[in-house]
């Protein structure tokens, strides 16, 4: 599972999914979460805005990922 550290206290999906590398715009993470690629915790998750947290997890294209706070 790939680390991504935020700075903020929260980071949208769709920001996310940008900014791991797994989408290179908004459209295309819009795709992503429309056609029920996106888990969130296990779940699938079809809300572009959902908030996620330090501690959230989520995959995409067999790949996983932790939200963690920066150090």
């Amino acid at each position: 599972m790939e680390k991504i550290q935020i700075k903020t206290p929260f980071i949208k999906l769709d920001a996310f999914l940008k900014f791991a590398g797994e989408a290179g715009t908004g459209g295309e993470a819009k795709v992503y979460i429309l056609e029920e690629k996106v888990r969130v915790n296990g779940e699938i998750c079809t809300m572009r805005g959902k908030k996620l947290y330090p501690g959230d997890t989520v995959c995409l294209n067999g790949r996983d990922f932790s939200v963690a706070k920066a150090e």
